[in-house]
């Protein structure tokens, strides 16, 4: 007979750090986080509950997909950032999101005008010779600042762990929140600039 009733995690269904035994920390150690999720799924194997009730079936099979999406989003440092956020209520991707940084105004503005240059050449039948060496600068200059922005949201994550574990007060731990939300949101334009262009560049 199952055991699953009396063998539920103590961790609300909606968060993943508590399903794993974690705290609200930036920093997993990987090894560890994926020896727990192993001996979590073979709790959750169907073998298991073979002469379970129906409710204990289905139970087991909810849990499983709460344990495979837990362990997707914190595997994954972005990831993992923003399910942070989104439980603590300081994930804020709309308003801002799909304008440039004030600082590369002038650099957006000369690779969409570049993007249009490649696209009516393109259409045209035109030579890309000219044009393409440009978009791979304009690709490996925003991919250096992708990687910059990497940088910055790892240090800020390891920020926000410091103040875990001071038991920092609230106005310093939004602080810290705020500054990875607005990280997260630049990685995500700087990113789907270089998607973009690399996207344009292998149509050429």
């Amino acid at each position: 007979m199952s055991t699953l009733a009396t063998s539920k995690t103590n961790a609300p269904a909606s968060d993943y750090f508590a399903i794993f035994g974690l705290p609200r920390k930036l920093w997993i150690e990987m090894n560890a986080l994926e020896q727990k999720f192993l001996q979590l799924s073979w709790k959750l194997h169907p073998d298991n509950f073979v002469n379970a009730t129906g409710a204990e079936r289905e139970l087991s099979l909810k849990r499983s997909s709460e344990l495979n999406d837990a362990y997707r989003a914190l595997r994954d440092p972005v990831a993992r950032v923003e399910y942070l956020l989104g439980i603590e209520n300081m994930r804020k991707e709309g308003e801002h999101k799909q304008q440039a940084p004030p600082e590369l105004l002038e650099e957006v503005f000369e690779l969409n005008e570049s993007l249009d240059e490649l696209r009516e050449a393109k259409s045209s039948g035109s030579d890309l010779t000219v044009l393409k060496p440009r978009l791979e600068l304009a690709e490996k200059n925003f991919s250096q600042k992708l990687a910059e922005v990497d940088a910055q949201l790892q240090a800020t994550a390891r920020d926000w762990d410091v103040s875990v574990d001071a038991n920092a007060d609230d106005a310093a731990r939004k602080k810290i929140m705020s500054s990875l939300n607005e990280l997260l949101n630049r990685r995500s334009y700087i990113r789907n600039l270089v998607v973009n262009v690399a996207r344009e560049l292998g149509e050429a």
